[in-house]
């Protein structure tokens, strides 16, 4: 094949010519990309208006994207009608964008009403799920349990009682097995309030802790009546604070209470103690005590601009988790091994120092923390009760003797435990499982069974059937723990 630019072997070689044709056809290809380019950059510059209008507006609703997603509120509160008003009037604008009938621009309008009705949607659903409302409904208990026993305390009336205390640990309990799902807008809203409760309950127990010898008297030194002044002052602020975490005080504000305390402290610098210790010290505890209080009116503003509700890169939840995973491998070698009595010692002695680890782990006043390292120290002491059970059934076979009919029986269903607790322990489900039913009613079964045992009068008897039967309640508490779907 010839290409009809190229000489021929009969015709003179000219390579001035043929230079010159090939830039010629470089310089035609090169002018018409750049004629491409140009056309497109042309058309990108004329894109139509409705178009663009529609890109400007969908770049508004993505703004507040993130805001819908994490928002933790009700939908009564201010910040929710601020962005359902938002929503809405973008929903407005998309509407009013002129399609002029044309397809693209129907599509794109389409697409952005879709994307600013789904946020609305997701907005709505955060205020009003179902775990959201019981998170509020618990919150109004503490309310009420605040407003009946602590605001009448700083007004002058009786000790904090033992009823409070029980009932503020009863609804951080529960608010603590509230589930999540993973979702950001509940964590953040049983967060919100569990930091709440426990700002309150903390701020008690170190009000009834506090055994001090002062006030001093004011025969000490002048100075002392202005301290003592302060520190009345700040009784009742510790009151306000409350009232005020708690939402049962709308007279007053953080902001207010802030100016209150911050002016304390200055009073109380401006004291001249005159080199006195025990005067001196008297005012760093009272200024001490104000400073707890204004950290607590942090609080809010800490929740919203730090990642604390998401438990998953805790610390201490990351060292919880290292411990159960590696129990989780010890469980598996154990229930997967020919022969297992070779593993027991070495097993349990490392499941003992996975316990010694977890008795380390921060709980930072957490009581999420506090109750993922309660549920891992049930699972890790489970699997060393399993340990335990195992060995003594292996040395009862091999020192076999006469027993008394009774305590044979308790044996028997200590055996039968013994593998039950083996499925227990891979058990991975929920309670409407079929394989959670059939081990709850093997369990059942086997209370029943020691429920029937006659001890007849032996004391050795009776021990054993009330361990066994404590044995087997554990192990049915433990599957209940293990399919209550708990999460951080």
């Amino acid at each position: 094949m010839r290409f009809h630019w190229l000489p021929t072997l009969s015709e003179p070689f000219d390579r001035s010519q043929e230079l010159e044709t090939c830039i010629r056809r470089l310089w035609t290809l090169s002018g018409s990309a750049c004629e491409a380019e140009h056309n497109k950059s042309m058309d990108m510059g004329n894109q139509h208006p409705s178009i663009s209008r529609l890109q400007e507006i969908q770049k508004e609703v993505k703004s507040v994207e993130q805001q819908v997603v994490g928002f933790s509120g009700l939908s009564d509160d201010k910040n929710y009608k601020k962005l359902e008003r938002f929503l809405t009037k973008q929903l407005f604008e998309i509407d009013s964008v002129d399609t002029e009938g044309k397809g693209d621009i129907q599509q794109a309008r389409k697409r952005a009403a879709q994307e600013t009705e789904r946020l609305l949607k997701e907005l709505e659903q955060n205020a009003n799920h179902p775990h959201r409302i019981e998170i509020q409904n618990i919150f109004e208990e503490a309310q009420s349990l605040v407003r009946e026993k602590i605001v009448p305390f700083y007004n002058g009336g009786n000790c904090v009682t033992d009823e409070f205390e029980e009932g503020i640990q009863d609804i951080i309990l529960r608010l603590t097995h509230v589930k999540t799902g993973g979702k950001i807008s509940l964590r953040k809203a049983r967060y919100h309030t569990l930091t709440k409760i426990c700002a309150v309950q903390e701020i008690i127990e170190d009000c009834m802790k506090k055994q001090p010898s002062l006030p001093l008297s004011e025969d000490a030194h002048p100075s002392v009546a202005k301290i003592n002044f302060v520190m009345c002052e700040v009784n009742k602020a510790r009151g306000v604070l409350i009232a005020l975490l708690m939402g049962v005080n709308n007279s007053e504000t953080c902001r207010h209470l802030s100016c209150v305390l911050s002016g304390l402290i200055a009073d109380l610098d401006a004291l001249d103690v005159c080199g006195r210790t025990e005067i001196r010290n008297y005012r760093r505890e009272v200024v001490e005590d104000i400073n707890k209080l204004l950290k607590y009116l942090d609080l809010e503003e800490e929740a919203d601009t730090t990642k604390a509700f998401d438990l998953r890169q805790n610390h201490s939840i990351l060292k919880i988790e290292k411990v159960l995973t590696r129990m989780r491998e010890i469980k598996n070698e154990l229930l997967q091994a020919q022969n297992p009595p070779e593993l027991y010692l070495s097993s349990k002695t490392e499941l003992q120092g996975l316990i010694g680890q977890l008795d380390e782990v921060s709980l930072e006043k957490n009581p999420c923390i506090r109750e993922a390292r309660r549920r891992a120290v049930i699972e890790v002491q489970t699997l060393i009760t399993y340990i335990d059970l195992k060995e003594a059934l292996e040395k009862r076979k091999l020192f076999a003797c006469e027993e008394h009919p009774s305590h044979k029986a308790v044996w028997n269903v200590l055996g039968n435990l013994s593998e039950i607790q083996g499925e227990v322990l891979s058990f991975d489900g929920n309670r409407t499982d079929k394989n959670y039913i059939r081990l709850e009613e093997l369990l059942t079964k086997q209370l029943l069974a020691l429920d029937a045992v006659d001890p007849q009068g032996e004391e050795k008897c009776k021990a054993a059937r009330k361990q066994a039967v404590k044995l087997a309640q554990n192990i049915l508490s433990y599957l209940d723990l293990k399919s209550d779907e708990w999460e951080y």
